[in-house]
């Protein structure tokens, strides 16, 4: 009996000696999977906190926790308020991450753990106040609808999707019909996720309408101009064919979340990437190219500080958009991959701004033709435009065409982020739709349906107003159709509420 009692205590001990070293294993030094999902939890309830307001707790269950890996159901974060941060840990102290957030900034991840150099990143210019009175685009206004066939679409909660956080279709430069999901509303900043390279995209215009940069710059990073990298123009970057090796698998620990979550020079760690495909000829989707075209315009800039407040000076306020909050990482790098936060109503004046051709109020915020250049197709690609916007429909990918074939009409075309953030542009019918939400790709939504069936409403109830553009933002160069060629140009299922108009 003796002898069996001394090989429990034998075997209990062991036990209690192997849980004690796997904690300190994770705790000293824990795999990189749980550091990417403690990244993950503190940046996108630092986002969510510190930008839209709100409640951390239900951030972590319902956007971080109810979605994801089953790891990050063992998440747990810590809010201080007072000084801005966010840290978050498997049980809340193993392979523990932070997040800062920062003035005009928003949050970063600091893998490092330096929040003293990452809070010193920030912008001190604060944005102006939209109007309330004024309509939707100068204002916040939106009238009442008489149009039932409209709201009876935006109400169906299959058009709609699971998950669904904010609907604004937007016809003839008017918004026409909303809907926001329970605890959402039209002051709710939402994140765009990888919609936010089109916005990246038109930034990267700007500089090419001031000369700054030019679609066939190549040898664009100094390590670059000693190998084959020296061959990527702009252009393909833009395209994504630069032919870089980058790994976008959400899965795992991948080149796509160590960038985001492990790595606090995130365009270093992109540009470091080698050469595996021919320069120009293989479409390969990549965030860290999105990241470098940021690191990109902003060193064509020049001046740090004006480059931190160029998207808001250059963009955001001319189109209206002052809710928009584009974050970087911690070294001050803009992530034009993935975070940018906005109202539902200031990504539908992004949308409008690409539909008017990058025109608003008559002044030509981007060069003539640049938006028709981003929408044609790219070389190494038929689903994807040559400037960070897609021709084909979520899910249709592989199916080119599809979208027409399913009464889609031809020029429509698409913004693009995870968990099911869209906005789609139809020139042809002046229409643009925003849909936002929380709805992982497992569940197959399509926004086909929702952007068909108002195209089909719309078109038959206004087949005379959707000819006719809007003449608060139009410029009369548009109007008259003289527009000239970019390529000519000598540059270097929750309750909700419903609102319709």
């Amino acid at each position: 009996m003796r002898i069996i009692v001394k090989i429990v205590k034998w075997l209990l001990g062991l036990i209690v000696l192997a849980i004690a070293a796997l904690v300190a294993w994770l705790y000293f030094a824990p795999p990189e999977l749980i550091r990417v999902g403690s990244g993950y939890s503190a940046k996108i309830v630092c986002s969510n906190v510190f930008i839209a307001g709100r409640d951390p707790n239900e951030v972590l269950a319902v956007d971080v926790q109810a979605p994801g890996h089953p790891l990050l159901r063992l998440m747990r974060v810590s809010v201080d308020k007072n000084r801005g941060t966010v840290s978050a840990g498997l049980l809340g102290f193993l392979g523990k991450s932070e997040a800062v957030a920062r003035d005009g900034l928003g949050c970063a991840s600091v893998p490092d753990g330096d929040v003293g150099k990452a809070r010193r990143t920030a912008v001190y210019a604060e944005p102006a106040a939209t109007s309330q009175d004024a309509l939707w685009p100068e204002g916040e206004r939106v009238d009442a609808s008489q149009n039932p066939e409209i709201l009876k679409i935006v109400a169906d909660n299959a058009m709609a999707g699971t998950g669904m956080r904010a609907i604004v279709v937007v016809k003839n430069g008017r918004v026409v019909a909303e809907r926001y999901g329970d605890g959402f509303s039209v002051k709710t900043p939402l994140l765009g996720w990888s919609m936010t390279k089109t916005v990246n995209a038109a930034i990267v215009g700007t500089l090419i309408r001031d000369g700054k940069l030019a679609v066939d710059n190549k040898g664009l990073f100094t390590p670059w101009k000693v190998d084959g990298r020296a061959a990527i123009s702009l252009a393909d970057m833009m395209a994504m064919s630069s032919g870089l090796e980058f790994n976008e698998d959400y899965g795992d620990v991948a080149d796509v979340t160590r960038m985001l979550y492990l790595e606090p020079d995130m365009a270093g760690f992109a540009g470091s990437k080698p050469l595996t495909g021919e320069v120009g000829k293989v479409f390969s989707y990549s965030s860290g190219t999105a990241v470098m075209l940021s690191r990109l315009w902003q060193d064509a800039i020049g001046d740090r500080a004006k480059a931190l407040t160029w998207p808001r000076m250059a963009l955001f306020e001319p189109l209206g958009m002052h809710s928009a909050v584009l974050e970087t990482d911690e070294q001050g790098t803009f992530v034009g991959s993935s975070y940018l936060y906005a109202t539902a109503h200031d990504w539908a004046r992004f949308g409008q701004f690409l539909l008017q051709g990058g025109v608003w109020n008559g002044n030509e915020v981007l060069p003539a033709g640049f938006v028709d250049w981003m929408r044609e197709p790219a070389s190494a690609s038929k689903v994807y435009g040559k400037g960070q916007l897609w021709i084909e429909a979520p899910g249709d990918e592989e199916n080119p065409g599809a979208g027409v074939a399913a009464g889609l009409p031809k020029d429509t075309y698409w913004m693009e982020g995870h968990d099911g953030q869209t906005v789609a542009i139809i020139p042809s019918e002046q229409l643009v739709v925003v849909r936002l939400g929380l709805t992982p790709a497992k569940l197959n939504y399509r926004p086909q349906a929702l952007v068909g069936a108002l195209v089909k409403a719309l078109h038959l109830t206004s087949s005379v107003a959707r000819s006719r553009p809007a003449r608060h933002s139009h410029d009369k160069a548009c109007e008259n159709g003289r527009l000239r060629r970019f390529a000519r140009l000598p540059i270097p299922e929750r309750r909700t509420g419903i609102r319709a108009a």
